[in-house]
């Protein structure tokens, strides 16, 4: 089950690397390819929630084996979700083309989104192929600086000097919280392997 996870997430990793890059460049091409692949990660999710179904209805695990079965049931819709985002930023570059989606003002700001989204997702392919909870951490610090980034996108679209158009105002909305929520998912994967791991929940500070 670990070995599909690790496949999963590194189809996610190399989705929202495509994805951003179509959205930054504006490469129709490049959209069209994570859109197509997100059924191939819906697949492998389907087929990953049918086996664990079937373990524990025939072998009733116990104790690590449970919580194994549990959690990658649980981190399998997170790694479906991050894969939709990854297409609906694609999506997004598709509808814009040849056009970019953001006006220049915002551009720097959701190249730094998607360089943090990708570095993410890689880093949760290791954390699920080793449980090195320092990656855990790193994912955790990582998701706060795409929240602030995020915080920025809207500061600037609600800002008296934004002259974007309705169109503009609406996709950098979009696109931001399509970044924003691609991490959240990450780093719930990320509690999720940390409770595999050690058996105990991680609570947010509050």
């Amino acid at each position: 089950m670990r070995e599909r996870l690790v496949t999963i997430s590194d189809l996610v990793a190399n989705s929202i690397e495509l994805a951003t890059r179509a959205f930054n460049e504006s490469d129709v091409a490049l959209a069209e390819t994570v859109i197509a692949e997100d059924d191939r990660i819906d697949e492998l999710v389907l087929s990953l929630d049918e086996l664990a179904i079937n373990i524990l209805a025939r072998q009733q695990p116990v104790a690590r084996d449970l919580r194994i079965v549990v959690s990658a049931l649980r981190i399998s819709a997170s790694l479906e979700r991050m894969g939709d985002m990854s297409s609906h930023i694609a999506q997004l570059a598709r509808y814009r083309y040849p056009d970019k989606v953001v006006p220049k003002g915002l551009r720097s700001t959701f190249a730094e989104m998607g360089r943090l989204d990708v570095g993410m997702a890689r880093k949760l392919t290791e954390l699920l192929r080793t449980e090195d909870l320092d990656l855990a951490e790193e994912i955790r610090n990582d998701d706060d600086d795409i929240d602030d980034l995020h915080l920025k996108v809207f500061d600037k679209v609600l800002g008296e000097t934004w002259k974007g158009a309705a169109v503009d105002t609406v996709d950098a909305t979009l696109a931001s919280r399509y970044h924003e929520r691609f991490a959240d998912h990450a780093v719930s994967i990320a509690k999720k392997v940390q409770y595999l791991a050690t058996g105990d929940w991680v609570v947010p500070a509050s």
